[in-house]
């Protein structure tokens, strides 16, 4: 316990420690001197802009990108402009802002991704100095010009830059100056030296502090909080003033008794603070100035740099980092030497039991008689997440777990989760991952951009073992990490791309919300077109495949593929490029090569396209289909010469087919529509498109029996249809006489029956009795019945004995037929005798 409080320092009423995150791996010769540095918050990377040692004019500067542990990560020479500033993104990506106004966007591994200007004013002006700021709505660049103007760019991502009023009386740049973010507005506070002023983006306003006198000084140096709520300003007299930054209050003021300007001057402080601190860094000394108006001071040996965390404050030097920070009150009161917090009781109760010691069972029962063991559990647990060193971390969840036995009903949901955590946590605090984390920074910053994070470092492994070990969503986890891992995998040049696809089919899999599509775009834009093809083979979802096919110009893959997924719309999609992108000729080729796609064509075709139609026969030689385009064409036509026309080429395209029967028809069809123009001609009779049947249909109710008779013969109607045509003609004209004299012409082919049938339909019983005894004795019953003479079916079925006839008979009697009965019964048994 003892040597956990070894190195807290007493400021107030609170404590501050100084933690060694990491022993620097990087291997500066001449430390942080003559370079420019920024480091991103939460544990972000380190970018070091070093001027060239000869400074020979042949020389450049050299942009070196390291983790926090001081892992090279790129490395590379400076071939653009004279740069002002250095600074990081929320996403990890490095700005860097030059003399003439541009802002240079690098990623991680020092690829230049785009770049932007903070206007024609700065090119003429030049940039004088420069900050990086967050804000809500993003990563923002704020510039001083030779002119004197402030000018900023609130969200680099959507570049609206914004020219601030002028500042009274200010020539070059202000001797110090900070960006502030007050309901949701950013301004600026600068100091030109007598006066404070704030300038928004319509007004300049003079501002004084609360509390800070003349006798103070100028300002000339100041610092805002991680979180832009509180301020700090220090004057040429080494007074230090401490406030909200609306600049209404005060906190304090403490005089430090340093009239030189520090190097930099950062805010320390954490949620929930009990003595938030400002940290000043001098050549050889670093001193942290509470409200309370104690200082701490550290002597430093090398040059360092300051960077401001929402909990503390890390200190890079050429050799170590570390963390200064407040001791969170949790933690002061488990380790502070004569504790009787309920944690630190139970912490010596537990490494009491441990000894197997009698003391154990002291401590617990006098945590239990104050019922302030759940207190204990969690003060243990939280303190656990505070503390960086993992033992310290395994002594605190150890007794919590031991104070959890004797507690019935502790839920374990915080326990649990602490322990994830800090394994989490551990395990990116590596040197060789280098993300010092604190518990603090990691629940603001969320798991899912830790993950993040550490996909974008390329960290895969740890990154999916993180994934499962937490038990994430496939979709939020693992598979988004293999996406990321196949999109970078698929840009290493040294790979064959077999081996790459192979490597992908491997780790990849069927793993779910991985789309083999979105890795084959990737190599594709990286010029690797064959191995998106090897790629998109793995593609269970052919409406992802094609698309990228076209765009890669495979259009005859992209059919097939179509064609093997069974979706005709996707078909339709890809011929329909194919038809835009090719000539006709070379289209109408791909297609013969894919029957199902060309039936599909022709399908689209009849329907939208008939001229395309005739040219796709043409190139096929098909002349059936050929001939068929020009039967249905001809029905389109309206004059008779062009119909004809068009039914003459059919009948040539049949002949070449070798289709007789299709060829005789259509002649037969040419030869009716000029037989019926001919007697539309002559007799007015609108016979014109009309089939043969309904012509001749049309002209027996004309009563032009010639005429329709030449039809019959002409065209070999069959008998028995040109008999029942004529029969139902007459029949519903009643033209009985000339009815009668047509069943005497010759012998019916259709039987006397249907005279009988067709007569007593158009209600003509007189008519209908003529042609009964015309029928053959197997129809006669029917033909009696027809008529309702029971009498003469009674005798007819008699006559030929037949039991089914009989019945007939007997099921149309009534029962004053009763003699009529009795006798087909007599006949009926005696038939059943036999």
């Amino acid at each position: 316990m003892t040597f956990i409080t070894a190195n807290w320092n007493p400021l107030g009423e609170a404590f501050y420690r100084k933690s060694e995150l990491y022993e620097m791996r990087w291997n500066l010769r001449e430390g942080l001197r003559d370079c420019l540095v920024a480091a991103a918050p939460y544990g972000g990377p380190i970018a070091l802009l070093r001027e060239p040692l000869g400074r020979s004019p042949s020389s450049r500067p050299q942009l070196e990108i390291y983790s926090a542990s001081g892992v090279s990560i790129a490395s590379f020479p400076w071939k653009s402009g004279p740069v002002v500033h250095l600074g990081w993104t929320v996403s990890d990506e490095l700005l860097c802002i030059q003399e003439d106004g541009s802002v240079l966007i690098y990623d991680l591994f020092g690829s230049f991704k785009r770049h932007f200007s903070m206007g024609q004013e700065v090119v003429q002006s030049q940039v004088l100095e420069a900050k990086v700021f967050h804000s809500p709505y993003g990563t923002g660049v704020a510039i001083v010009t030779g002119s004197s103007r402030f000018i900023l760019a609130t969200n680099i991502d959507d570049l609206k830059l914004r020219r601030l009023p002028e500042v009274p009386g200010l020539q070059g740049k202000p001797p110090c100056w900070v960006v502030l973010n007050q309901d949701r507005q950013t301004k600026v506070l600068l100091s030109t030296g007598s006066e404070l002023y704030i300038l928004d983006n319509t007004s300049c306003t003079a501002v004084s502090p609360p509390g800070l006198g003349p006798q103070a000084g100028s300002v000339v140096h100041m610092s805002v909080s991680f979180s832009y709520k509180y301020l700090a300003l220090l004057t040429d007299s080494g007074h230090l003033w401490t406030g909200p930054s609306h600049l209404q209050d005060k906190m304090s003021e403490v005089n430090t008794e340093k009239s030189t300007p520090p190097k930099q001057m950062v805010w320390c402080r954490r949620p929930k603070s009990q003595q938030p601190s400002v940290v000043l860094m001098w050549d050889r000394l670093l001193t942290v100035v509470g409200i309370c108006q104690d200082t701490i001071q550290f002597p430093i040996e090398d040059q360092c740099v300051l960077v401001g965390e929402m909990d503390g404050v890390r200190v890079i030097s050429s050799t170590n980092q570390e963390l200064l920070q407040e001791v969170p009150l949790v933690c002061q009161e488990i380790f502070k030497i004569a504790s009787m917090a309920p944690g630190a009781l139970l912490l010596e109760a537990h490494r009491e039991y441990e000894k197997s010691s009698q003391k154990a069972d002291d401590y617990l029962r006098e945590i239990k008689e104050q019922s302030m063991l759940g207190e204990a559990v969690c003060q243990c647990i939280e303190a656990a997440g505070h503390e960086y060193d993992p033992n310290t971390q395994k002594s605190l969840m150890r007794a919590a777990s031991f104070g959890k036995c004797f507690l019935t009903d502790f839920s374990p949901d915080r326990f649990v989760s602490t322990c994830r955590e800090l394994r989490v946590l551990n395990a990116v605090r590596e040197s060789s991952v280098g993300l010092p984390l604190t518990h603090t920074q990691f629940k603001q910053m969320t798991l899912q951009v830790l993950i993040d994070r550490l996909v974008y470092r390329q960290f895969y492994p740890l990154a999916i073992e993180m994934c499962r070990y937490l038990k994430i969503p496939d979709y939020q986890g693992v598979s988004r990490v293999l996406k990321h891992w196949a999109s970078c995998k698929v840009q290493q040049k040294d790979l064959s791309d077999e081996a790459i696809a192979r490597a992908m089919c491997a780790k990849v899999g069927d793993s779910p919300g991985v789309s083999y599509s979105d890795i084959a775009a990737k190599a594709y834009e990286c010029g690797r077109t064959e191995l998106a093809i090897k790629l998109l083979d793995f593609e269970a979802r052919s409406g992802e495949q094609v698309p990228l096919l076209l765009k890669m110009k495979r259009s005859q893959l992209a059919l097939s593929k179509a064609v093997e997924s069974g979706d005709t719309d996707l078909v339709y999609t890809v011929v329909t490029y194919l038809k835009n992108e090719m000539n006709r000729g070379d289209f109408f080729m791909t297609l013969r090569n894919q029957p199902v796609a060309l039936s599909l064509y022709r399908q689209f075709c009849k329907l939208q396209e008939q001229d395309t139609l005739k040219d796709l026969y043409n190139q096929d030689d098909d002349h059936k289909e050929l001939a068929n385009y020009y039967v249905t064409a001809s029905y389109r036509e309206k004059r008779l010469e062009s119909r004809l026309s068009l039914l003459q080429s059919a009948v040539d395209e049949y002949n070449k087919a070798k289709n007789e029967f299709s060829a005789k028809a259509t002649e037969e069809e040419m030869r009716l529509l000029r037989f019926q123009r001919k007697l539309d001609d002559e007799k007015g009779a609108g016979l014109l498109e009309l089939s043969l049947q309904a012509t001749m249909e049309a002209l027996l109710a004309l009563g032009l029996y010639k005429q329709a008779e030449q039809l019959y013969r002409d065209f070999r109607v069959p008998d028995k249809r040109y008999w029942w045509l004529k029969l139902k003609s007459l029949a519903e004209k009643e033209e009985w006489d000339e009815l009668e004299k047509f069943s005497k012409g010759k012998k019916s082919p259709i039987g006397y029956l249907a005279f009988v049938e067709v007569c007593m339909k158009s209600n003509s019983k007189y008519e209908a009795k003529k042609y009964v005894s015309k029928v053959t004795p197997e129809q006669r019953v029917k033909a009696h019945l027809a008529i309702s003479d029971l009498d003469g079916a009674a005798d007819a079925a008699i006559e030929r004995k037949n039991d089914s006839e009989i019945a007939a008979v007997l099921s149309r009697c009534s029962t004053a037929d009763r003699l009529l009965i009795e006798r087909l019964n007599r006949a009926r048994a005696s038939t059943a005798k036999k």
